[in-house]
């Protein structure tokens, strides 16, 4: 259990923070970036879900997210070790990501398959999950830009990323009424 006593510390008044590994980086380093980002889609997430209440199947799966992005974080702020042991740090673990591969298809067998583009439309619930979506696309883009740079960074963390956005485009479609709501491109149609 973590305990905060003191909310602010002044020690990032230099723009500098301590990954949870300790090592001292400035706040914009790539991994504070993809961390921080993920802090983001934990936020839209909980948007999101001031609108799912009455979907109790949806809300629950969204709540597990939740805690899952802060497991995520702690992922992406502590650097892995080639000699690091299994459970010597949080870490994102395939069956997590195996999970949301089973709720979307789940909730996609449900839906209606897609002949064109949607746009980030309808119900507030839908909108807030798109919104969610695309900070999470970012959040992995953080977490690539590392992975290109030469940091490590946990395959199960990349793969969850990916996941989750793909399971916040579904659990969006699922908001709109199932699919029956959905608000779809017109290519062209203000020319």
């Amino acid at each position: 259990m973590v305990t905060l006593n003191r909310i602010y510390t002044r020690t990032g008044d230099a723009g500098r923070t301590r990954l949870a590994t300790g090592e001292p980086v400035s706040k914009s380093d790539g991994r504070v970036e993809a961390y921080g980002a993920v802090d983001e889609t934990n936020a839209c997430v909980g948007m999101a879900r001031l609108h799912t209440g009455a979907d109790a199947e949806l809300d629950a799966m969204l709540g597990r997210i939740q805690n899952e992005l802060f497991d995520l974080g702690a992922d992406l702020a502590a650097p892995p070790k080639p000699d690091e042991a299994e459970g010597q740090a949080l870490r994102i673990v395939g069956s997590q990501v195996a999970r949301l591969e089973r709720e979307i298809d789940a909730m996609n067998d449900q839906l209606p398959a897609l002949k064109t583009f949607i746009l980030p439309a309808g119900a507030p619930a839908a909108v807030a999950l798109h919104l969610a979506r695309t900070v999470c696309r970012r959040a992995e883009r953080e977490a690539v830009r590392l992975v290109e740079s030469g940091a490590p960074v946990s395959q199960p963390a990349l793969r969850y990323l990916n996941r989750l956005s793909d399971f916040l485009f579904v659990a969006a479609r699922w908001a709109n009424d199932r699919g029956q709501a959905e608000v779809f491109w017109e290519a062209g149609a203000t020319r």
